[in-house]
């Protein structure tokens, strides 16, 4: 009897702390993660808010509206776009599905806090509330001219604030207009150009020779001591393991150390700095730069690949060094990893809703910037922008020099075609400073053009003339 007993009490016991479990992680769940899951942009059930509230803004930072819905006087609903193609790509659209902002900000747009006595007195009169407005990081200016100075041309722009995390601008072209989605849904989803396509976070390309500030960061880290005796003789290819890489333009460099080769964008000197470092180490740095993972950021985003081992041919780990092989990167992970080098190593995560209001312009939340970590040491991120300064100073990046603020960065020109090395695809990827300014980093890419300098670098001018002047 007793035996019987001492096992009804270990089972009462057992039952008792999953009870005691199943509360606390239900507690759990509605303290922390339920806003989350509710949010969640494929959580469908957001839209019957719909039945009740009229969706709400979307705000750019300086007091742009570029979405908002229309109540007609039968009551129907519809989407507007004031600023149409320029803020497509990053404010979206809410019918077809939805993306971009749109997407993101789902949730917040379809609830309503506004004064409760209104809420009240509007569900007696059975009319819908007004949802939450999204003010966003966006600035209608500098977006203005990102999408201008990119021009007629395919490519992306995305701009962020190294210190915040804040991104104050993202274009991506071909583009398309967000009013007309429902009317145009077979032709934009069809389209060869994959118009609906955000290149600034998904797009991913080959990084040509904005990579070698990856290459430079591990040539530094194997050798700290030794790094300044570097040397080579360019003389406008470098051949081995059957492979033969040429200088840009098959220009001959001469005599090199570390610091030119990478401020003139030596092909043949950063491939031989490849044939020097480690693979497996090289691909553990990638690594913890946010190659091969999910960005951090609540938004559509493509990772970043990098492949390479000590298994591979020299041929491939030359290729690899100065941004071609197999690497593939999106405008917005090298934004991000300019913005860790102005940021003393430190990566913010970055984001583009600043905070929410209700209809009043009453804040209900606000976005705290939020560290990431950290991607490199402080000492290692001065001696890469001091590279780059270098590189506007008097290599690839000279179109930047001499303005009114302090320029820094690195072109890249990277080969999209094995059999026309004509076709390229030009970078520019760095950051700019000025006492009384935030500092602003920026990835350009421009498909298909030509080189970084000549193509890349004007639309990164463009933007920084304005920000830095106004």
């Amino acid at each position: 009897m007793k035996d019987r007993n001492k096992e009804v009490t270990i089972i009462t016991y057992f039952f008792f702390f999953i009870f005691i479990a199943l509360v606390g992680y239900f507690i759990y769940f509605q303290a922390v993660k339920s806003e989350t899951f509710i949010n969640s942009p494929y959580n469908t059930l957001q839209d019957l808010f719909s039945e009740h509230v009229v969706r709400g803004k979307i705000i750019s930072a300086d007091g742009y509206t570029l979405a908002e819905t229309e109540v007609k006087e039968n009551g129907d609903e519809v989407r507007k776009y004031p600023y149409g193609r320029k803020f497509a790509h990053a404010v979206g659209y809410s019918t077809n599905g939805k993306t971009g902002l749109e997407s993101q900000a789902n949730f917040a747009l379809l609830r309503s806090h506004e004064f409760f006595a209104d809420q009240i007195i509007n569900d007696f009169k059975d009319e819908k509330n007004i949802g939450d407005n999204v003010i966003t990081t966006l600035d209608y200016e500098i977006q203005n001219r990102a999408y201008e100075a990119l021009g007629d041309q395919r490519g992306a722009v995305i701009i962020m604030e190294p210190a915040t995390g804040k991104i104050i601008a993202m274009v991506s072209k071909p583009d398309y207009d967000p009013n007309s989605v429902v009317k145009n849904w077979e032709k934009l989803n069809s389209s060869e150009d994959s118009v609906l396509y955000n290149r600034a976070t998904q797009g991913l390309y080959a990084p040509g020779s904005v990579f070698k500030i990856v290459t430079l960061l591990e040539y530094y880290r194997e050798n700290p001591k030794s790094y300044k005796d570097y040397s080579y003789k360019c003389t406008g290819s470098i051949s081995h393991d059957g492979k033969t890489l040429k200088c840009a333009g098959g220009e001959v460099h001469g005599s090199l150390n570390l610091k030119e080769s990478f401020a003139e964008s030596c092909n043949s000197s950063f491939a031989n700095i490849g044939l020097q470092i480690n693979n497996d180490k090289l691909k553990k740095t990638c690594n913890s730069l946010l190659f091969n993972k999910d960005l951090p950021i609540e938004f559509e985003s493509s990772k970043s690949r990098f492949s390479l081992s000590s298994k591979d041919s020299d041929a491939l780990t030359m290729e690899t060094s100065i941004g071609q092989g197999k690497t593939m990167v999106s405008p917005l992970h090298m934004v991000m990893l300019a913005s860790s080098i102005n940021n003393k190593g430190t990566l913010m995560k970055p984001y583009l809703i600043d905070h929410i209001e209700n209809n009043a312009g009453d804040t209900i939340s606000t976005t705290k910037p939020e560290e990431y970590g950290q991607l490199m040491s402080e000492k290692e991120a001065a001696l890469i922008e001091s590279y780059m300064a270098e590189v506007v100073k008097r290599g690839t990046g000279t179109k930047l020099k001499g303005q009114s603020y302090k320029a820094y960065g690195k072109t890249g020109t990277a080969q999209v075609s094995d059999s026309d090395a004509n076709k390229t695809n030009a970078w520019f990827v760095g950051y700019a400073s000025k006492k009384g300014y935030n500092d602003i980093a920026i990835a350009v890419i421009v498909e298909h053009s030509g080189t970084g300098s000549k193509y890349a670098i004007p639309v990164a001018k463009r933007v920084f003339d304005l920000y830095f002047n106004r």
